[in-house]
C-alpha cells in the first residue's frame, strides 16, 4: 500500500512539475511575441479576453448550409462565446469565408464526426462532462421561451439542421427543450437567426448577472498565447528561434 501510495504521488508531482515548466515556457514565449504586436492590438487582444466566456456554448448538428454555419460562427465570436460544437452526420461542416469574415481564426471549434457512431451523443458526452445542461431548440409549445432559461449552469444551446431540425436522439437525450415566442404565422426563424436571437438573450442575462461567467486564469493564458501565434506573421519560426536561444 505504501509503495503505490509512494508512485502515486510521484507521478503526480513529475505531471504538476511538467504543468509548471510548460506555463513557464509558454510565458516567456507570450512575452516574446508580444513585442511584435501594437499597444494597441494588445489593448484590444486583452479586452476581449476579459469578455471571453465558456459558460455558454452552441452546438450545430448536422448543418450542411456553409453560409448558417458561419453566420453562427461570427455570432459567437461576436457576442464573447469561446466555444463552437460541430456534430457531423449526412453533412459536412463547411464555411463560407465572406460570411466569416475571420470569426473563426478567434473560436475554438470542435467536431464530433466518427464513422459508425452516434456523434450527437458523443457530443452530450462531452459537454456533460464539462457540466454543461443540454438545451435543444424546437419550436414546439412544450418547451420554455429562451427568455425564461436560468443562467445559473453552464449551458449547451443545440441547434438542428435546416429541414428537419432537431434529431430524434439529439431531442431524447437533452436536458430541456427551449423556444423563440413567434408572433407570425411562420413556425420559425432561419437557424442563424435563430442562434443570434438565443444566444444575444443568454449572454446578455449572463452579463448582467452575479454568475462567474469569466474565462479562469489559465485558459487566458492558453487562449492570449493561441492568438499571438496568429496575429505575428511567421510566429512558428520566431518561436523557434527564441526556444533554441534560451536552451
Amino acid at each position: 500500500m505504501a509503495v503505490a501510495l509512494l508512485q502515486i504521488f510521484r507521478s503526480k508531482f513529475i505531471l504538476n512539475l511538467y504543468i509548471m515548466l510548460e506555463r513557464e515556457k509558454n510565458q516567456l514565449v507570450n512575452n516574446h511575441l508580444l513585442q511584435f504586436v501594437s499597444e494597441k492590438r494588445q489593448a484590444t487582444m486583452e479586452r476581449v479576453l476579459s469578455l471571453r466566456t465558456r459558460h455558454i456554448t452552441l452546438v450545430l448538428e448536422d448543418i450542411y448550409q456553409s453560409q448558417n454555419a458561419s453566420a453562427a460562427v461570427r455570432t459567437c465570436e461576436c457576442l464573447g462565446i469561446q466555444d463552437l460544437h460541430v456534430i457531423e452526420k449526412q453533412s459536412s461542416y463547411s464555411v463560407n469565408k465572406k460570411v466569416l469574415k475571420g470569426s473563426n481564426k478567434w473560436m475554438t471549434i470542435m467536431k464530433y464526426k466518427e464513422k459508425n457512431a452516434e456523434n450527437t451523443l458523443l457530443c452530450y458526452r462531452q459537454l456533460r462532462s464539462s457540466g454543461y445542461k443540454i438545451l435543444v431548440t424546437d419550436p414546439s409549445p412544450d418547451g420554455i421561451p429562451i427568455t425564461e432559461v436560468p443562467i445559473d449552469q453552464k449551458i449547451a444551446l443545440v441547434m438542428g439542421n435546416e429541414l428537419e431540425g432537431i434529431s430524434d436522439v439529439a431531442l431524447k437525450n437533452a436536458d430541456q427543450k427551449v423556444n423563440i415566442p413567434m408572433f407570425g404565422f411562420t413556425e420559425s426563424f432561419n437557424i442563424s437567426v435563430s442562434a443570434a436571437v438565443c444566444l444575444h438573450t443568454l449572454v446578455s442575462k449572463l452579463r448582467h448577472s452575479d454568475v462567474a461567467w469569466q474565462l479562469e486564469k489559465s485558459e487566458v493564458e492558453q487562449l492570449r498565447l493561441e492568438w499571438l501565434r496568429k496575429m505575428v506573421r511567421r510566429s512558428d519560426l520566431l518561436e523557434d528561434e527564441f526556444l533554441r536561444s534560451i536552451r
